[in-house]
């Protein structure tokens, strides 16, 4: 079924958060992508494409011709990928413009509004296993947060960027943009590349964004379908994983840190950066609220179409004669 102009361009919406959120220092675009509802999609949709090219890679050389590739791609949601992807790279080329700077401008504010949204979509894989935690599955969360907490307190490195660090770099930190929790651009901040990435986008260096993008694909390449067969097969438990990556994240959003990830007890304009974190909480609730509730009425108009179509085949009398 075709979908409508207002479907591409609401995933066009929701690629644009993404992108947004990809550019922010410690907010991951997974996160987001998990939020308005498209990360399964995404996640899937990408795994049936690298299949596809993996296929096609095999086949053609070989004579084989290229129908299990094309079968792949078939199952591939390309409207949304194409939609998502196109709001993601405007999105990203307006964010490191103007976002970026204020970010770092006001990194206690803007970390406080940040830290309340992680915070409440804590919900979403939480509950999106459809299946009650049991002990162990807290004690897994847990330890992962813990390491995760660890690791998000390394300083930042400072590197030269050359071709390999480069390649090496978005390939680890494209990885986030399919992992919940994890930060594309807080991990190029601890390879010393935050600063350079922006600078390249802002200036159109396409030497530089063509050698990013090579380590992207590369990094897509390998990450996406272990990620698609994980979510496919130990469904709830990667849930669990994801959550206590997203906890353990939030170390990297704490408002009041130095310039060395050293966490400090709150202090300066407590009020207004605790009214932004819980201003950013009660959007990520509006927002879950609100797609329940929508998906709550497709469903129930689903119910009404099936029951009227029973209806309508108990009410034939031919149908019931042929039944009978």
């Amino acid at each position: 079924m075709a979908k409508s102009v207002g479907t591409h361009l609401f995933n066009a919406f929701r690629g644009a958060l993404i992108g947004t959120a990809e550019v922010v220092p410690g907010v991951s675009g997974g996160t987001v992508a998990l939020i308005v509802g498209i990360y399964e999609n995404l996640i899937t949709s990408a795994g049936h494409a690298v299949n596809g090219i993996r296929l096609a890679a095999g086949d053609l050389p070989r004579g084989r011709g290229g129908a299990r590739a094309a079968e792949e791609f078939r199952k591939a949601d390309w409207g949304a990928i194409i939609a998502v992807l196109i709001g993601m790279v405007l999105a990203a080329l307006v964010a490191a413009k103007f976002l970026a700077p204020l970010v770092e401008h006001e990194q206690q504010y803007a970390y406080a509004v940040f830290f309340g949204l992680i915070l409440a979509s804590l919900w979403v894989p939480y509950s999106g296993s459809g299946r009650t935690w049991r002990p162990g599955d807290y004690l897994v969360a847990l330890a992962v947060a813990a390491v995760t907490f660890l690791l998000t307190g390394l300083p930042p490195a400072h590197v030269e960027p050359n071709f390999f660090i480069v390649v090496g770099a978005a390939a680890i930190a494209v990885c986030a943009l399919v992992l919940p929790g994890v930060s594309g651009s807080f991990i190029l901040l601890t390879f010393g590349l935050y600063t350079a990435t922006m600078d390249a986008l802002n200036a159109r260096d396409f030497g530089y964004i063509g050698t990013f993008a090579l380590g992207a694909i590369i990094g897509l390449a390998f990450f996406v379908k272990l990620l698609q067969w994980l979510m496919e097969s130990y469904h709830h438990i990667t849930l669990v994983v994801l959550t206590g990556l997203m906890a353990g994240s939030l170390r990297a959003l704490w408002p009041w840190q130095d310039e060395h990830r050293t966490l400090q007890a709150p202090q300066g304009d407590i009020p207004v950066t605790v009214a932004l974190a819980v201003l950013g909480f009660a959007v990520v609730v509006a927002v879950l609220l609100f797609e329940r509730r929508v998906q709550a009425r497709r469903q129930g108009a689903a119910n009404g179409a099936g029951q009227t179509r029973g209806r309508h085949r108990s009410a034939d009398p031919v149908d019931s004669a042929e039944r009978g």
